[in-house]
C-alpha cells in the first residue's frame, strides 16, 4: 500500500468556520498574538490567555469537519495516509482519520505548566485554579511562539517515508513545519492545494492546485487516478 503524507494548515479548516490563525493586520479575533500565543503573554496575563482559548474551545463545538476532511479519511481505503497538521482543532479526528500528528498542539487538551508530559483531555472552560496531579496550574496544550515543537521529529519520520505528499491550506511560511518539504525524496510528487499559493520552486514534481481545500481535493483525486508526469514509478 502506497503512502500519502498530508500536511494541513489553516485553509483546511477555514471552510468549516474556524478562524485562520493570523489575518492581514496581525491580530487573531482582535487579540494581539503576542498577548495570547506566547509564554510571555501567559506569564503577563494568564486569565486573558485562558479566556481566549476557552472561546476557541467553545467555537470548536459549533463547527463540523468539511468534505476535505472526509476525503482524507476515504483515502485510507486505498492508501496508507498520515496527516501532519498545523491546526489545533480536532476536525481530522472527528472526520475519522486514524493517523494525525498535531505539530502545534491540541485545543481539546491541557497540560501542566510545569510538566509538559502531564496532559489531560479537556472539553470545558479552563480557569485559574484548575491544577494537574502535580499541583501546577493547567495551561492550554498549545505550542506557542518561541516554544519547541515536540512532535517535529515524529513528523519528519513520516515525511521521509512518503510516496506522495499532499499539502492543503498552508503557505509554507511557518517553521519548522514548512521545512517538512525538505525531507521528501527528490522524485516524490508533491501536490499543493492553496487558493493563494504560488509555485514554491521550479521542481517539476511539485504540482500547484490554486483552489480552496474542498475543491482542491477533488482535483487532486483526479490527478491521483491519472497522474500527471513526472511521477514516481510504482
Amino acid at each position: 500500500m502506497k503512502k500519502i503524507v498530508v500536511l494541513t494548515g489553516a485553509g483546511m479548516s477555514a471552510e468549516s468556520g474556524i478562524s485562520t490563525f493570523r489575518d492581514a493586520n496581525g491580530l487573531w479575533e482582535n487579540h494581539d498574538i503576542m498577548d495570547v500565543a506566547t509564554p510571555e503573554g501567559w506569564k503577563k496575563n494568564p486569565g486573558l490567555v485562558l479566556a481566549f482559548y476557552n472561546q476557541r474551545r467553545r467555537q470548536l463545538k459549533t463547527v463540523k469537519p468539511n468534505s476535505a476532511h472526509f476525503y482524507l479519511k476515504r483515502l485510507e481505503a486505498e492508501y496508507d495516509v498520515s496527516i501532519i497538521t498545523q491546526n489545533v482543532d480536532n476536525l481530522h479526528e472527528r472526520a475519522g482519520s486514524s493517523r494525525v500528528i498535531h505539530l502545534h498542539g491540541e485545543l481539546d487538551k491541557v497540560r501542566s505548566e510545569k510538566n509538559e508530559q502531564l496532559i489531560y483531555d479537556w472539553s470545558e472552560d479552563l480557569v485559574l485554579g484548575d491544577r494537574g496531579a502535580d499541583g501546577a496550574q493547567l495551561r492550554p496544550h498549545i505550542v506557542w511562539f518561541g516554544e519547541m515543537v515536540p512532535m517535529m521529529d515524529e513528523a519528519v519520520a513520516e515525511a521521509v517515508t512518503a510516496d506522495i505528499m499532499l499539502i492543503i491550506g498552508t503557505s509554507l511560511q511557518v517553521y519548522p513545519a514548512a521545512s517538512l518539504i525538505d525531507y521528501i525524496a527528490a522524485d516524490i510528487p508533491i501536490y499543493v492545494i492553496d487558493p493563494h499559493g504560488t509555485a514554491i520552486s521550479h521542481n517539476p514534481y511539485i504540482h500547484m492546485i490554486p483552489k480552496k481545500a474542498t475543491d482542491g481535493v477533488m482535483d487532486f483525486d483526479r490527478q491521483l487516478q491519472t497522474p500527471i508526469l513526472p511521477f514516481r514509478p510504482w
